[in-house]
């Protein structure tokens, strides 16, 4: 695909011929894998490209692109942890409860996006809502857990599940 370089797309183009070779080093050193250090750079200069009018982007680039690719470490990352545990909770299983590769790849999907969906509520927040809704857990039993009333319990659930309808 052509580029025009009109427009925010030639500072762009700048920004990744100063700097590519810089971030994927950096990234390399924070991966230990060359590969993801090619991919997270390849994602970081897209998310560039797409704020291409962001000026922060000109006065500190370094700094800039630090921050972009850090958030899509840590998201690989957490992905990458998901997927672990996952896997690891199938291989527990006995040998005919293995759902079939399209479910696997359908309840990992599902796994990141609640992931996402609670990403930013407090700790005891999300913890209430989890061990309500993935342990079955009593408002009573949970308030013992995280050492809260009861009340609390029921606040944080609320918080949670309009947290998650808002996000959706």
């Amino acid at each position: 695909m052509a580029m025009n370089h009109s427009g925010s797309q030639a500072p762009v183009e700048g920004l990744y011929q100063q700097h590519q070779s810089w971030l994927r080093d950096w990234l390399r050193r924070k991966t230990g894998c060359p590969f993801d250090a090619a991919d997270l750079t390849q994602d970081t200069f897209l998310k560039v490209l797409l704020r291409a009018g962001d000026a922060r982007a000109y006065r500190e680039p370094r700094a800039y692109l630090v921050t972009i690719a850090h958030g899509l470490m840590v998201n690989l990352f957490r992905r990458r942890d998901i997927e672990r545990a996952y896997l690891d909770t199938l291989a527990a299983q006995e040998d005919g409860l293995s759902p079939s590769p399209e479910r696997r790849a359908l309840a990992l999907e599902a796994l990141i996006e609640i992931d996402r969906l609670l990403d930013g509520l407090p700790p005891k927040v999300r913890r209430a809502f989890l061990l309500s809704q993935l342990e079955g857990l009593r408002h009573a039993e949970i308030a013992e857990c995280l050492q809260v009333s009861v009340s609390s319990v029921r606040q944080y659930l609320a918080r949670a599940m309009q947290h998650c309808l808002t996000a959706w």
